[in-house]
């Protein structure tokens, strides 16, 4: 971690609804005035689209475990590097995966590739991650030790697939054996290196259905927020005003010392009463640092 050089990481699966923290964030940056150098998870997977299908089909053939959650499909040892780099000096190489033909033709690239590595530039006031790995660790390497502020997404894990399955299907095309495929072949390294990674985090953010979601598989909808209650987990509760949560957060209440729980719809108005001023202590002790 760096006083100088803050790195702020949101980590969750394929589907857990990272994207919805990272506007949340987004928010917060343009309203602070805030330029972060924004990193996304994809960049460091080890391989590009049509090299990842010839791995899993090698993999299939031979019974392996291999997946997008695994060491064996991702650089871990680079991001770690970015991390360590980015807290010493404000820099670091990245580079961008490029989804799909929007984000492909600037570079004039095909989508499903990686643009050239190239160094971020030195006048950024944090690092922001989003991804699968923010908090990974093995016996090896280490992300989570790099991070100031590292956040989890973790919806239970029905409502994660019934988000990937709709996901899938409805933006990727995906048919629902093959998806079904995926998380079977995931499921192994789901459990050995995302799982791990919320008892890292400073603070874990669950979405609950309280609808019925007993069978994924056939769920026609997402369960929408305002069916959802909102499990909101604080590593170290020190500091954490919660009558103040309490009293902005209507109909929320405490369930553990450490742990609010409130409606689903007020998430982004509980990460922006949360986070604010957590950012604000982050800035002050870069201030402090002498990095203005």
């Amino acid at each position: 971690m760096s006083a100088k050089h803050p790195i702020i990481s949101i980590t969750g699966s394929s589907g857990a609804g990272t994207s919805t923290v990272k506007s949340t964030f987004q928010q917060i940056f343009r309203r602070e005035n805030l330029t972060p150098a924004i990193v996304e998870g994809d960049a460091f997977h080890r391989y590009d689209r049509a090299e990842m299908r010839e791995k899993l089909e090698e993999a299939s053939a031979s019974g392996r475990v291999f997946s997008h959650f695994g060491p064996d499909g991702n650089l871990f040892e680079d991001l770690e590097g970015l991390f360590r780099s980015y807290a010493e000096s404000g820099t670091g190489r990245l580079r961008k995966y490029l989804h799909d033909d929007v984000e492909a033709a600037p570079y004039g690239q095909a989508p499903g590739t990686f643009t050239p590595w190239e160094q971020i530039p030195p006048e950024s006031d944090c690092l922001f991650y989003e991804g699968l790995h923010g908090g990974v660790a093995t016996g090896t390497i280490d992300v989570a030790r790099h991070v100031d502020l590292l956040i989890g997404v973790v919806p239970i894990i029905n409502l994660e697939w019934i988000q990937k399955l709709h996901r899938d299907q409805t933006s990727r095309g995906h048919s629902q054996e093959a998806i079904v495929d995926t998380i079977l072949r995931r499921m192994p390294d789901y459990i050995k290196y995302i799982i791990p990674q919320f008892s890292r985090t400073h603070v874990n953010f669950q979405r609950v259905s309280i609808v019925d979601t007993s069978n994924p598989f056939i769920a026609r909808t997402i369960p929408t927020a305002d069916e959802s209650m909102l499990v909101i987990r604080f590593r170290n509760p020190k500091g954490i005003d919660f009558p103040y949560l309490l009293a902005m957060l209507h109909d929320s209440f405490m369930s553990r010392p450490n742990t609010i729980v409130c409606p689903g719809g007020k998430m982004s108005l509980a990460m922006e009463l949360i986070f604010t001023p957590m950012i604000w202590q982050v800035l002050d002790r870069r201030k402090r640092s002498g990095n203005n």
